[in-house]
């Protein structure tokens, strides 16, 4: 009798993974036995290498700090100088222009398109002359360490897809993110904190703004291993990381090493690799139970420091008390850090609320670059701003001399790199005299997680990952990497 091919199929399968179980087990107990008593091996726990054993070439980076502004900032009025639109205030924009370009439907019932010319006075910085709005003054400080590019350039113009669209290469979701494969490819530097870590940033006390979900630090069909690890803004750090009333360090202990014989047993009978990374977890966990509350106490900072960032650094979840947890991650070699700050998605009242916000965020993320910079950290940390598309030339809703709005906009808009790889002091693009099309250097969001991948010492075409017959990377199938921004 002839067998069922997929039958056959299924028991191919578990044999395969009986097979290697069994197989495995000796190198598994070992592995495990690292994990369970790592003084066995060692004074200290050891890190792991990646996917790729090492960097396909010599890197310049070891670390990225990544701060995202969710909902995002408009160009025209902190980056984009455009002084010529003052001429063009309440007139039509030119069809010409707009070229049939599609537009949200929070605009495309408006029966005009108004140009509102911004109301920030701009002034020329740095060595080479940078023009920066008023909003900035401190990130205008540091800007001949920066490479502002006016071009990035995206497909979706809503805020779901177009966060997940350049957290993970694809619109859709499903996909892993930069940390996550970063994660996958390169591996941890150290073995008592996550590779990659996310940070969420209060405004007022609160959140609010566009949702952000875990699945755009999320490690998509890598293995969950990879994941950001969200550390929470008030309270314990991380959810049960505290032992409860009554349980001893030993007592955890003693329940971790019975958890992980357990899971090893599982792992020997059906070979899941799930099952390991599960071990894994339980123990990085058991070791974030001392490394986390020392990482986030930053009691041993200079008042020196503590100024830099401002005078909301002291409050746990703002965005000041996040940049300092992010230079404190980058001291202890954590591969990925991810800040994101939400509220930046002004439809109406944006000379308002544009000020609230850089008044969050300028301060700190320039004492970030200088903190890095003084400790000899810059050289070797990458430092990314920006969000996921830009906002529009033409108003939404009602036109003032003082107040207007702006609708979503992905033709062009800015983000500015510092640190290990790239040159400092630059502008890199061009744009119209609308700030709406791209008309000099283009930078598409896989043209920029390209070029991050790069300073990394990462080829953003072999870091792949086989899923359901296709190889996938988070560049997807194109991206170029901006030579012109390497030092």
């Amino acid at each position: 009798m002839t067998m069922n091919p997929l039958l056959r199929e299924a028991e191919l399968i578990q044999t395969r993974r009986h097979f290697f179980g069994r197989a495995a087990t000796g190198i598994g107990t070992a592995a495990l036995a690292s994990l369970v008593n790592p003084e066995l091996f060692g004074d200290q726990p050891q890190t792991q290498l990646g996917a790729m054993g090492a960097p396909h070439f010599a890197p310049k980076a070891k670390r990225v700090i990544y701060l995202f502004m969710s909902g995002a900032p408009s160009q025209l009025d902190m980056w984009d100088y455009k002084p010529q639109l003052q001429d063009w205030y309440d007139k039509d924009l030119p069809d010409s222009v707009r070229n049939g370009q599609r537009i949200t439907t929070m605009t495309s019932g408006q029966k005009r398109f108004p140009i509102a010319p911004s109301t920030m006075k701009f002034s020329q910085y740095g060595e080479h002359g940078a023009w920066v709005s008023e909003t900035l003054p401190y990130t205008a400080g540091v800007i001949d360490d920066l490479a502002v590019i006016k071009t990035v350039n995206t497909e979706a113009i809503n805020h779901d897809p177009a966060i997940t669209y350049i957290q993970t290469g694809s619109q859709l979701p499903g996909r892993p993110s930069t940390g996550a494969w970063l994660s996958y490819g390169l591996g941890s530097m150290n073995a008592n904190l996550p590779s990659f870590v996310v940070l969420h940033s209060t405004v007022n006390g609160g959140f609010g703004g566009q949702a952000l979900y875990a699945r755009l630090w999320g490690s998509g069909f890598l293995s969950t291993r990879h994941q950001g690890v969200s550390l929470r803004s008030t309270g314990d750090p991380v959810l049960y990381l505290s032992n409860p009333n009554g349980i001893s360090g030993a007592m955890r202990r003693k329940m971790l090493d019975n958890l992980a014989q357990l899971n090893q047993q599982r792992f020997d009978e059906i070979g899941d690799p799930e099952i390991q990374s599960r071990i894994a977890q339980y123990e990085m966990a058991y070791r974030m139970q001392t490394s986390v509350p020392e990482l986030t106490d930053i009691s041993d900072e200079s008042q020196e420091t503590l100024d830099l960032y401002g005078s909301e650094v002291t409050k746990p979840g703002t965005f000041a008390f996040n940049c300092l947890l992010a230079r404190r991650l980058a001291e202890r070699d954590v591969r990925f850090t991810q800040v994101f700050i939400r509220q930046w998605d002004q439809h109406g009242n944006l000379p308002r609320d544009i000020r609230r916000q850089c008044g969050i965020i300028d301060q700190p993320s320039a004492a970030l670059v200088k903190d890095l910079k003084r400790r000899g950290m810059l050289d070797d940390t990458l430092v990314i701003w920006g969000g996921e598309f830009g906002r529009t030339v033409y108003c939404q809703g009602g036109l003032t001399m003082t107040n207007y709005g702006r609708d979503h906009h992905p033709r062009c808009y800015t983000k500015w790199m510092a640190g290990a790889g790239i040159k400092g002091g630059i502008v890199y693009g061009e744009t119209d005299d609308f700030s709406y099309n791209v008309v000099e250097d283009p930078a598409h969001i896989h043209d920029l997680n390209a070029t991050i991948l790069h300073t990394l010492g990462v080829d953003h075409e072999r870091l792949t990952y086989r899923h359901q017959g296709r190889d996938f990377r988070l560049t997807d199938v194109h991206g170029n990497v901006l030579t012109d921004l390497l030092a």
